[in-house]
This record gives C-alpha cells, structure tokens and sequence, in this order.
C-alpha cells in the first residue's frame, strides 16, 4: 500500500464536492510525473489525504482513497473540455485518470504552514520541495501520519 497527497483548488472541486459525489474521477491531470504515479503507483485502496491549493490557507482538509487503477482520461478526447489535447487518440491515449473516493473531511484544516513546521519530522516531502506544483504526490506512510496527527 502506498499513500498520496492530492491538489484541488477548492473552487474548482473541493472535498465538499468529493463528499457530495462520493466518487470522482481524478482528471485534467497535464504532467507526465503525475500521470505516471497515477499509471505505475496508485491502486486501489491506496489512502490520500486531499489538499485544498491555491487559496489562503492553504492545506489538508480531508482523506480519500483510490477507487480504480488508472484508465484512459476522457477530457483529452473532447475538443470542448479545457483538457483536451489534440495529440491524444483513443487508441493512443496520453493522459490517464484514477477514480478517488471520499472517506472523510478532516475536524479542521491542516494548514501548509503547520506542515512546514514538521518539515524535520517529514524529511523530503514533495509538498515542501520549492517550485512543485505536481497535484499527485506520493507520500510515504511515516509522512502520511505525521500530517494526519496535526489534526
């Protein structure tokens, strides 16, 4: 079992949104690192901690779990979605999805600032490497609790 860390930025599609839908698939992924720890990674039952980007505060606001193993992303083939990628063919596809599943919201907020403060206690996470932007990131169990306790 490994564990992750996903990104969404809340106005886009937030744990609220994942609590209500229960299950969603992980799409509109556009970097290869990630799309390859969603293709060689991610299975199913896989725990992560779902992470509201881009918006201040910043921080864990719940937990998920993979539903699928990865499949074909359907936006990439549809010219009226902002993911579509012309390079793409359903024989071919380039981009890849997994489905995740609500488990829970957190009682409150983990911020990015408490995170960072238990940066020596995380070693290298990637959520504090400068300039990662990535919105699938592995963790490693001793990571995944140690956030987890914060709550």
């Amino acid at each position: 079992m490994r564990h992750w860390l996903v990104k969404s930025e809340p106005h886009e599609f937030s744990i609220d949104d994942l609590a209500r839908v229960g299950r969603e698939p992980w799409s509109g992924v556009r970097n290869y690192q990630a799309r390859n720890f969603m293709r060689d990674g991610m299975q199913v039952g896989d725990p992560v901690l779902f992470y509201h980007s881009s918006c201040t505060p910043a921080g864990v606001v719940g937990i998920a779990e993979v539903a699928t193993v990865a499949y074909p992303d359907p936006t990439q083939f549809n010219p009226e979605s902002d993911y579509y990628d012309p390079a793409s063919s359903p024989t071919q596809p380039r981009w890849l999805v997994v489905d995740v599943a609500f488990v829970r919201k957190l009682g409150r907020m983990i911020t990015l600032d408490e995170i960072k403060a238990q940066a020596a206690a995380l070693g290298d996470l990637a959520l504090l490497r400068r300039g990662n932007r990535l919105s699938v990131l592995p963790l490693t169990a001793e990571q995944y609790q140690t956030i987890l306790a914060l709550e």
